[in-house]
C-alpha cells in the first residue's frame, strides 16, 4: 500500500483478528469516548425535529448493532492497531487489510483522528473529512485490487458507486435501518470515493497530502468534485438567539450545519431523490438549532438556508411547503402567500418564510415566536393572517349541513391529511 499511496510506512504497525464480541466492544468503546451522552441525545433528537427518525428511535442501540454487523475491518488511530473480522474469509481480508493499511498510513503522515476532529463543531465539515478518510482508502484499495492487471489510478474509467455496494442492502440489521442511517453509512464510502478518484486523477497519489492540507470544507464540496477544486466554499449564516425568549423551561439541543447532503436527505424523505437531488444542489449554506422544553420534550426547529439565487428560493419554497404538508399529516388553518407559508398542528405551528435567496423555517412553535424570529432577522413585516369570527365560522357550518357542527374542520380540528471497511 506504501507503493500504490507514495506514503513511507514510518513504523511497524499491529494487526489482530477481532470476534463480533471484540468489534461490539470497540463501537461502544469509540461512541462513549466520541460524544457524550447528552450530545449523542441531543444530534438524535435534532434527526427527529427533522422527520429523519422515528419518534422514539433507539439511534444508540441501532448503530451499535448496525455497526457490529457492518464492521469486517477497522483501524484504531489511538492504539495504532488495525483489526480485521474474525467472520471474514480469507480471500475477503486482503481487500479489507487493503483498506485499513490506507488508513493507517494517512495517520502516520497526517494524524487522521485531530485532522478530522479538527472540522468541529461543523458537523458536515467533519463529514466532508470523513469522506476523505473513507474515499482515498476505497481508492486505494481498488488500485490495489486492480495491480494484477498493470492497471493504476489512472486507467480506472469513471466507477459507479452503486456496483460495490453489493449485499450491503441484504444485511439483516440495516434491512430496518431508516434511509437516513443507510445513506449517512454510506456516504462517506461512495461520494468520498467518487471525489477522491476525482481530484487524484490528474496527477496521481502526489496528489493526496495536498487534500490534507486543503480539506474540503462540505459536503457539498464531496458531492461536486469541481466545486472543491474551483474554492467554492458556502455562505457563513447565523441564527437569532431565542433563549431568552423562550424561557427556562427550554434548553437549546443543538445548533449546526445540514450542508448539502443533510437537505438532501430531508429533502429525500418527503419529496423522492429524483426531486431532492437538484434541489439540494442549489444550497449555499444554513443554519440550524433544535430546542427542547424540559418538562414535556416537546421539540422546536429552526432553520436558516441560503439558495444559490432568488430564483432557487423560490423553488425551494414551493417543494419544500410541499415537504413539510408530507410531514405533518394533520394540521389545519393552512395559510399560503408567495413567500409566506403556515398551518397548525398538534405539536405546534410550523412556518416557512423566503426573501431573496435565503428562507427560514420554524417547528413547534407559534406566530408570536415566528414574528419575533422574523423581526431579529430584520425582515419586512410577515403578512396578515385572515381572522374568522366565531360567528361567521357557526353560520358557514349551518349553511355547508350534512351534519358538520362547529366540531368540524373549520372549528380549528385538524385534517388529515468510524474508519472501517465496510461489508460490501
Amino acid at each position: 500500500m506504501s507503493e500504490i499511496t507514495g506514503l513511507a510506512l514510518r513504523s511497524p504497525l499491529k494487526k489482530s483478528l477481532r470476534s463480533r464480541e471484540q468489534i461490539r466492544a470497540h463501537v461502544i468503546q469509540e461512541m462513549n469516548e466520541d460524544k457524550n451522552t447528552a450530545e449523542r441525545y441531543a444530534s438524535a433528537r435534532s434527526a427527529e425535529a427533522f422527520g429523519l427518525l422515528p419518534k422514539g428511535f433507539d439511534l444508540d442501540s441501532f448503530m451499535i448493532d448496525l455497526l457490529t454487523e457492518q464492521i469486517a475491518g477497522l483501524y484504531d488511530p489511538k492504539a495504532h492497531e488495525f483489526y480485521v473480522a474474525d467472520w471474514i474469509p480469507i480471500d475477503d481480508q486482503r481487500r479489507v487489510m487493503a483498506h485499513e493499511l490506507t488508513h493507517a498510513l494517512e495517520d502516520q503522515h497526517f494524524q487522521i483522528e485531530a485532522w478530522e476532529k479538527a472540522a468541529r463543531p461543523n458537523d458536515d465539515g467533519e463529514l466532508a473529512r470523513e469522506s476523505v478518510l473513507e474515499g482515498s482508502a476505497m481508492v486505494a484499495m481498488m488500485e490495489y485490487l486492480l495491480q494484477e492487471s498493470g492497471r493504476s489510478l489512472k486507467d480506472l474509467p469513471d466507477i459507479d458507486p452503486a456496483m460495490l455496494v453489493g449485499d450491503m442492502d441484504e444485511t439483516p440489521t440495516l434491512k430496518k435501518a431508516p434511509p437516513f442511517i443507510k445513506d449517512a453509512l454510506i456516504f462517506p464510502y461512495l461520494d468520498g470515493m467518487t471525489f477522491s478518484a476525482a481530484v487524484l486523477k490528474p496527477s496521481g497519489w502526489a496528489a493526496l497530502p495536498g487534500i490534507f492540507a486543503k480539506p474540503p470544507v462540505s459536503t457539498q464540496q464531496i458531492m461536486h468534485p469541481s466545486l472543491y477544486n474551483s474554492g467554492k466554499v458556502p455562505s457563513p449564516l447565523s441564527l437569532p438567539s431565542l433563549e431568552k425568549t423562550l424561557g427556562l423551561d427550554w434548553v437549546k439541543l443543538e445548533e449546526n450545519s445540514m450542508g448539502e447532503f443533510g437537505w438532501k436527505e430531508v429533502l429525500k424523505q418527503f419529496l423522492g431523490e429524483a426531486r431532492a437531488k437538484p434541489l439540494s444542489a442549489a444550497w449555499d449554506g444554513d443554519r440550524y438549532a433544535v430546542y427542547e422544553q424540559k418538562q414535556t420534550k416537546h421539540l422546536l426547529l429552526i432553520t436558516r438556508e441560503r439558495l444559490a439565487s432568488r430564483e432557487q428560493a423560490e423553488r425551494f419554497f414551493a417543494q419544500y411547503s410541499e415537504a413539510l404538508e408530507k410531514k405533518h399529516e394533520q394540521r389545519n388553518n393552512l395559510f399560503r402567500k408567495p413567500d409566506f407559508f403556515s398551518f397548525d398542528t398538534q405539536d405546534g405551528g410550523v412556518f416557512l418564510r423566503c426573501v431573496e435567496n435565503e428562507c427560514v423555517t420554524l417547528e413547534g412553535g407559534d406566530r408570536a415566536l415566528f414574528l419575533k424570529f422574523n423581526k431579529e432577522l430584520q425582515w419586512p413585516p410577515l403578512p396578515e393572517q385572515p381572522k374568522v369570527l366565531a360567528k361567521e365560522v357557526e353560520e358557514i357550518a349551518t349553511r355547508t349541513g350534512d351534519g358538520m357542527t362547529s366540531r368540524g374542520p373549520l372549528s380549528g380540528q385538524l385534517s388529515q391529511g468510524r474508519h472501517f471497511a465496510p461489508t460490501l
